[in-house]
């Protein structure tokens, strides 16, 4: 399914440049928009660069994590992880200082748990927020506010394609067809943690997710000392195909490489950035541009005007997704 899916079409990228360049183009534009609208004098407030919009959207990326994974009642790993792919689709193509991040994020997390037919309800999910009732209230208006926006940015591609079932898939056939591991379940407390970080990173948008999970597992077996070699020749039928076999190693390998770079964000920048937007939101000008694509967006320049064409191909994906 994933390799017709519009996550593979749309949303997979074959390097770490494109994501980059696509969130520089959205950082120009905003900028851009502020200009013509004849707020030039406003480029000292709107003036975060590419790199602080990647610190705060990793800031963000960690406390989405840390909300999804406190969630009561307990939040399925694969809603958390398509709140963090809509996360990041989103910020690739808008830019923090034209959308608050931690609305945003609650937004992702809300559809998510839509998409994905995890059942609370609205009253339930700001009940986890830590605000009081009233302030509770008020996000959760706003989160409503931004939900159509969020669907359209993502061109109403809501269909994610997680690494989590293939990573089930993957003990499920150790366990009846790789008997010289005795227990893999062994594996899955290290691997958990590898998707942990996985999900914090760019790997969704570059990788498959069978190509995810297979690194979880065999990341998980090194550290554990356990040889599987012989799982990804014979079960998998490598030993024939030097090729794939090649290309295999090779995609784990650069995703083992994107894991163990990450940084995340230092609370000393994301507390200064975080004064610079507190600036921009507060500025009327934002606000009214933001009312105005809540209520139709179709003059939004920078969004394809076969996002609309497209939502038949979603429902084709979505009645696949639910066979």
């Amino acid at each position: 399914m994933y390799h017709n899916s519009t996550q593979r079409k749309h949303w997979t990228f074959s390097s770490e440049d494109e994501p980059q360049r696509l969130r520089v183009q959205a950082n120009t534009r905003c900028r851009a928009r502020i200009r013509a609208a004849g707020q030039a004098h406003l480029s000292d407030v709107f003036n975060l660069d590419p790199l602080e919009e990647l610190t705060i959207c990793k800031h963000y990326d960690k406390k989405m994590l840390d909300f999804c994974n406190a969630f009561k009642p307990a939040m399925p790993k694969s809603v958390a992880g398509t709140a963090c792919m809509y996360f990041k689709r989103f910020y690739l193509n808008n830019s923090v200082m034209e959308h608050n991040p931690r609305i945003i994020m609650f937004t992702c997390a809300f559809l998510a748990c839509k998409v994905d037919e995890f059942n609370v309800s609205s009253v339930q999910f700001v009940g986890n927020l830590p605000e009081n009732p009233t302030t509770q209230e008020n996000i959760l208006e706003q989160i409503l506010e931004y939900e159509l926006l969020l669907i359209q940015q993502l061109n109403f591609h809501l269909i994610v394609h997680n690494p989590y079932r293939p990573f089930e898939g993957y003990l499920i056939d150790m366990k009846t067809r790789y008997p010289m591991l005795e227990n893999p379940e062994v594996l899955r407390k290290t691997a958990d943690d590898f998707l942990h970080r996985v999900a914090l990173t760019d790997a969704c948008l570059l990788f498959t997710p069978s190509i995810i999970a297979l690194t979880a597992v065999l990341s998980s077996a090194s550290r554990a000392g356990i040889n599987m070699e012989s799982y990804l020749l014979e079960c998998l039928s490598l030993k024939e195909n030097r090729e794939t076999m090649t290309h295999l190693l090779d995609g784990m390998r650069r995703l083992k490489i994107l894991v163990s770079k990450y940084e995340f964000a230092k609370p000393e920048e994301v507390a200064m950035i975080e004064k610079k937007l507190e600036k921009c939101h507060n500025f009327e000008v934002l606000s009214a541009g933001n009312v105005r694509k809540r209520k139709g967006y179709e003059d939004d320049g920078y969004i394809s005007k076969k996002a609309k064409m497209e939502e038949e191909e979603w429902s084709d994906e979505d009645l696949l997704g639910s066979l």
